[in-house]
């Protein structure tokens, strides 16, 4: 079974190693030492902490009715605009997402640079790579 150091489970939760960190020293998260003395989580942990960690964070925002199940919470950090279509780059933890969408729909948005904005994504055919 594949373990994560703290630094790698933090990039995959997209927080601060001292955040991740902070969990793990709170028992939020078990750990283990590997034979150098770094502290690892093994995936099966991380991946249970990670849909833990979603699942709470969800009760802060409004319901959402809609059937996409993928949303990448973050901050617009680029907004393109042409003559009818526009494309705003989301930056959601280590997750750059890039829409290409009409301008009209970014204007009725009102999306600009550093406002919170949320790209869901569904798909007919997703891609896995593994690490």
């Amino acid at each position: 079974m594949q373990s994560y150091t703290i630094g790698q489970a933090a990039r995959l939760l997209g927080v601060s190693p001292d955040t991740a960190r902070r969990w793990a020293d709170g028992g939020r998260v078990a750990t283990h030492r590997d034979d150098n003395g770094r502290r690892l989580i093994d995936g099966r942990d991380l991946a249970a902490f990670s849909v833990e960690i979603a699942q709470s964070d969800s009760g802060d925002e409004e319901v959402s009715y809609t059937s996409v199940r993928n949303a990448f919470p973050g901050i617009v950090t680029a907004v393109k605009l042409g003559d009818v279509a526009a494309q705003v780059e989301i930056q959601a933890g280590p997750h750059r997402l890039v829409s290409l969408l009409t301008r009209e729909a970014v204007e009725e948005l009102g999306l600009e640079v550093g406002m919170q904005a949320t790209a869901r994504v569904k798909s007919t055919n997703v891609h896995i790579d593994r690490a």
